[in-house]
């Protein structure tokens, strides 16, 4: 089975008080990915990284209605979950979501919209997820691992290292569980990306307040789905594992530490 876990971003420059339908970052794209149709997508959760008080919309016939359909109220340099963490709502393959936001009107201020999905089975993806009773069979030790971001200034995805470019101590052909990340300074998301994750970047709000939620992003979506969401990298690949941020005009950029857990062969139970 063929599941993926994958964040997308989208942004607005000045929308003010209008609604404004989101110009989303290079390589994202609000339509669902196709899957077999009995087979379930889901939208786990929303957030938004704002400069001024305003309102998310994701609209679809498929949803409650096309007219307001899941409507939010956001906050300023709030990058947290607007969602209930359990449960989902469902989406459905190659439905186009319309999503818009409105907020500041100050000539160049940014507002980032980001959506995380979940495929429990897409075709041509094979992401290693694993789940929070699996990680506690595993695990050996927590590996805190320090990448420095420098972002950009045009909105969408940027700043793109790979996870070891700073402190390379990953032992060889180990697998690490990455359980969540701490960021230092405020951005919409960060992301992970590579060939473990079928190449789709997988990812969590840049809260730098937020630790307690951060530091077990994945264990949670775990825990509170009942669904494997902790993605596991291999440290082989560790030079093409790749970290980005979605940010502002104001181009913060984060001290990310990737928590991971170093996996050895299951613990008997």
């Amino acid at each position: 089975m063929g599941t993926a876990l994958e964040v997308i971003s989208g942004f607005t420059t000045a929308a003010g008080a209008t609604q404004t339908a989101l110009t989303m970052a290079t390589g994202d794209s609000l339509t669902i990915r196709a899957t077999l149709p009995d087979k379930k997508v889901w939208l786990l959760n929303t957030w938004v990284d704002a400069q001024a008080a305003g309102v998310l919309r994701i609209k679809s016939p498929k949803l409650h209605d096309a007219v307001h359909g899941i409507r939010l109220r956001t906050t300023i340099s709030e990058a947290k979950p607007l969602l209930p963490m359990d449960p989902q709502q469902r989406l459905y393959p190659q439905d186009v979501l319309s999503v818009d936001l409105s907020g500041s009107a100050t000539a160049g201020d940014i507002e980032t919209a980001v959506l995380l999905i979940y495929y429990e089975d897409l075709p041509g993806i094979m992401a290693r997820l694993i789940g929070e009773a699996e990680l506690g069979r595993r695990i050996q030790n927590v590996f805190g691992v320090e990448t420095d971001l420098t972002a950009g200034t045009a909105g969408g995805w940027s700043g793109s290292r790979a996870v070891n470019a700073d402190f390379d101590v990953f032992k060889a052909n180990t697998d690490y569980a990455l359980m969540g990340y701490l960021a230092d300074v405020e951005t919409a998301a960060i992301s992970w990306k590579g060939a473990d994750t079928g190449n789709l970047r997988v990812g969590g709000p840049g809260d730098e307040l937020a630790r307690h939620l951060t530091a077990e992003w994945f264990v949670r979506l775990s825990r509170l789905s009942g669904i494997p969401m902790i993605p596991v990298f291999n440290s082989a690949n560790k030079a093409a594992i790749t970290i980005e941020v979605a940010s502002d005009e104001n181009a913060a950029s984060p001290k990310v530490t990737s928590l991971f857990a170093e996996l050895g062969a299951p613990r008997p139970a």
